[in-house]
């Protein structure tokens, strides 16, 4: 397995970037080498999404997206026992129509998550909520704690979810589930969240939640980076474009592989029987 020994090239940038943010926390190789933890700070409201939460992650993303990092891991604060519980209410209150508008206007950190080049892992160390429950299915893969109660209780508020949840959710879990959790408000356990495929493991106890989470980057954060991304982008394109055209699509996605030194270096390594040593080029 052939992972960066040096720092990664970008991580003082992320630093820097996260050092002027209040609510958001972010480390690069603490872990494992090449792999970015994102966290969410901001226990008092149990990691809720208001305006500078919103505005410090998609700054902290940007940094990482312009990085040689090659996995993320995304989380809330342990301290908060929550991955996010949801968008802060109390902005909504006296909020028009048209001030909703511009607050949607996308980007939105859910775009931010979805688009970034490298694979992201939600890290779900407690519960996923409206807005929380939508940046966990922009991730890539989503790995929860036990505790963990995951739903879209929007029509509660006499709301709906407005952070992709209508269409994402479908397309993880199957319209009558997704139908379910929507029309309804219910909140459902980690368990049953993992028996319909909205998260993809369930972990005991925080020590496990890391050990399948870091292993898990830690294999991907092994694969050449420019793999890593049209691979990516490969397998997102099979929800958003009919069979023919993702076909087409990955097709042409391989065939531009066969441009990079990163090819080469695999299939030399693959014949001489060593680590492959990418370059991302």
């Amino acid at each position: 397995m052939s992972l960066p020994e040096s720092p990664v090239d970008g991580t003082e940038a992320i630093d820097k970037v996260a050092t002027d943010c209040e609510t958001i926390h972010a480390s690069v190789g603490d872990r494992v080498p090449g792999v970015a933890t994102v966290t969410l700070d901001r226990p008092d409201a149990r990691n809720a999404l208001n305006a500078q939460v919103r505005a410090e992650l998609k700054d902290v993303l940007a940094a990482v997206a312009d990085s040689d990092v090659r996995v993320v891991v995304l989380t809330g604060a342990d301290e908060a026992k929550a991955f996010v519980a949801g968008a802060d209410v109390g902005e909504f209150r006296d909020r028009s129509a048209l001030d909703q508008r511009e607050a949607s206007s996308r980007p939105r950190v859910y775009e931010v998550v979805d688009d970034l080049p490298q694979p992201v892992i939600g890290r779900l160390n407690g519960h996923a909520l409206g807005g929380g429950c939508e940046l966990a299915q922009a991730c890539d893969v989503r790995i929860a704690h036990e505790r963990a109660k995951i739903g879209q209780p929007e029509i509660n508020l006499g709301i709906m979810p407005g952070g992709g949840g209508t269409q994402r959710l479908p397309r993880l879990v199957g319209e009558g589930q997704a139908m379910r959790l929507i029309l309804s408000g219910e909140l459902i356990d980690a368990e049953e969240a993992h028996e319909i495929g909205l998260v993809d493991g369930v972990c005991a106890d925080s020590e496990a939640l890391d050990e399948e989470v870091y292993d898990l980057a830690e294999a991907m954060a092994s694969k050449s980076p420019v793999a890593l991304e049209f691979a990516k982008k490969s397998v997102k394109a099979a929800s958003r474009m009919d069979l023919e055209q993702g076909i087409e699509y990955e097709a042409e996605l391989f065939a531009q592989l066969f441009a990079t030194e990163d090819k080469d270096e695999g299939i030399d390594a693959f014949f001489e029987d060593r680590d492959p040593e990418w370059n991302g080029r």
